[in-house]
């Protein structure tokens, strides 16, 4: 008998049907004897809808009554998860965050996970009950309802994974497994079947939303194995997450943060000025494309917050996109990947080099196109010679 913890994503829970799948699922795992606890995410487009009641009254809502609308939406999912199990006759009980003794540190709206509590879990399972728990929430110590962030029940399950002791913590969702580039743009995107800590954390961080961020670094600190797996085959084997991968390609695959705003950057105090409203920016220094000044790149969601605070005296470039290609051969392919993208027109604002990682800034308009060309070029056909450069392939 093992201790599994599952986490379930807003598609695999997005209507009554795929509960009633989950629970099937559940309960086939529990009857085979192992002990269960599943986390669910909101129904799917149910975070947006209620972030859309937020803003119909304010475009920036209190940060505080924000998280308490949104955590609303796991409260429902856990709900009708435990329902539709326990009308099969076997034994769930529902919990909150709040009610498990999720405690979280860092503020609204992104907050982290300090601790887990076990002894309600620990008690509803030696009573052979499945324990379904709300993710994406937490309490402060204030008694604050916190959230984790988009994606945040990916984080929920693998914190309590790790303070139960878990045998095995599964992430379902409507992929089975990390691809070596976001299947929806590449069809010929191909399932990684073994990635380390220190490569997917990389990928999470620039864009790969198969996993969370916090997730992949709560696993590692913890070294906490993943495995991601599809709610919508059975015979999904997925993606096993771990400290080290026995092989691992010299370019693992390519990760994509689309609809971003490019600015120039006046000086490094105004930088501190957007930093201090609570807006993220990515600074790009000089590269070798271009040599004028330096330029800060922001997402798509802190554009409301940048335009109040600015109004509309901010020196715009460009909607961009960041395409970064991970793994260890990544910056040894630079020459190429600009000469392979060039020659399909696609202009390149900036280059960056980060470890085991090459970044490059391009036209939103033009991202599908250059991850396909990178795809074709270094990830699909891979020539691993010591080290030496990797050619593009025509």
């Amino acid at each position: 008998m093992a201790l599994i913890v599952q986490k379930y994503g807003g598609t695999s829970v997005g209507s009554i049907e795929r509960i009633e799948a989950v629970a099937r699922r559940v309960i086939k795992a529990h009857q085979q004897g192992h002990q269960m606890v599943v986390v669910v995410s909101a129904m799917s487009g149910e975070t947006n809808r209620l972030l859309g009641l937020a803003r119909q009254i304010d475009d920036v809502p209190t940060s505080r009554e924000l998280d308490v609308l949104l955590s609303a939406g796991e409260q429902v999912s856990m709900a009708l998860l435990a329902m539709a199990i326990n009308r099969q006759g076997v034994k769930a009980t529902s919990l909150t965050a709040d009610q498990v003794g999720i405690t979280t540190r860092g503020g609204f709206n992104n907050a982290e996970i300090d601790h887990v509590s076990t002894e309600r879990m620990t008690s509803l399972l030696e009573q052979d009950h499945i324990v379904i728990v709300a993710g994406f929430q937490g309490r402060d110590e204030n008694g604050n309802i916190t959230t984790l962030g988009r994606g945040g029940s990916d984080a929920s399950a693998v914190a309590i994974a790790s303070a139960l002791n878990a045998d095995e913590c599964q992430i379902f969702t409507d992929v089975d497994g990390v691809y070596t580039t976001d299947p929806r743009i590449e069809a010929n995107a191909k399932r990684i079947e073994c990635i380390d800590f220190d490569t997917m954390n990389t990928m999470a961080k620039l864009g790969a939303k198969v996993l969370q961020l916090q997730s992949v670094e709560y696993a590692q600190q913890h070294r906490q194995a993943l495995r991601v797996l599809s709610s919508f085959e059975d015979e999904s084997v997925g993606t096993l997450v771990m400290p080290t991968a026995p092989t691992q390609a010299p370019i693992v695959g390519i990760a994509v943060q689309a609809n971003q705003h490019l600015y120039t950057l006046a000086s490094q105090a105004e930088q501190m000025i957007w930093q201090s409203a609570g807006i993220e920016s990515e600074i790009w220094n000089n590269g070798p494309v271009e040599t004028n000044s330096s330029q800060v790149v922001v997402s798509e969601a802190d554009m409301v917050q940048l335009k109040r605070a600015y109004g509309e005296s901010l020196n715009y470039i460009d909607n961009v996109a960041t395409i970064s290609v991970v793994g260890r051969a990544a910056t040894d392919c630079e020459q190429a990947m600009l000469a392979a993208l060039q020659e399909e027109g696609i202009q390149i604002h900036r280059v960056q080099h980060l470890p085991q990682c090459l970044c490059l800034l391009v036209a939103d308009a033009n991202y599908k196109q250059a991850v396909c060309t990178l795809h074709a070029q270094f990830v699909e056909t891979q020539i691993d010679v010591g080290m030496t450069e990797l050619r593009a392939v025509s």
